[in-house]
């Protein structure tokens, strides 16, 4: 469990961080619950006030996450 938490941690701070720093945001792992499958993250900077932030999490985010690990079922916000 640990290994897929640091895995999901490497692929937000490789790949999702900079693209979200490049527009003023950041993304923080908050949780993961292996039971249900939910990830949940906090947005921050422009991100966590931007009205199109739920959309930045479900195709930015949500996409690429549940893309490489299956055992994510959905992506919410912390």
């Amino acid at each position: 469990m640990m290994e897929l938490e640091q895995r999901i941690r490497n692929v937000i701070s490789e790949t999702i961080r900079p693209a979200l720093q490049g527009h003023g945001g950041d993304i923080d792992f908050v949780s993961f619950e292996a039971a249900s499958g939910c990830l949940k993250v906090l947005l921050k900077g422009a991100c966590g006030t931007c009205p199109f932030a739920q959309e930045t999490l479900r195709v930015q985010v949500e996409k690429v996450l549940m893309s490489e690990f299956p055992e994510i079922t959905s992506v919410k916000r912390a």
